[in-house]
């Protein structure tokens, strides 16, 4: 499988409502970072879903390489070039 796009070397925060569903970009080439808009069709990614379970802040992954997705895990400073 390719790598996913870097669409950014940071997290993203996120105020999240609880109940709502989040579909977080896997394949990096959205232009509605860090959500899904569809640009994946057609390559091996799919967009992660995520139901919030509190209102709050939340840090969604902009280098798409994190363990733990779609959170940072500060995987972006292992990329090199930060």
């Amino acid at each position: 499988m390719p790598d996913p796009t870097i669409a950014k070397r940071g997290p993203y925060p996120v105020t999240v409502v609880k109940g709502k569903n989040y579909y977080w970009c896997a394949c990096g080439n959205s232009k509605n970072q860090p959500f899904c808009d569809g640009s994946h069709k057609g390559g091996p990614f799919e967009p992660l879903l995520y139901t919030a379970e509190e209102n709050e802040v939340l840090y969604f992954c902009g280098c798409k390489h994190s363990k733990d997705q779609p959170f940072c895990d500060s995987s972006h400073h292992r990329l090199g070039g930060c």
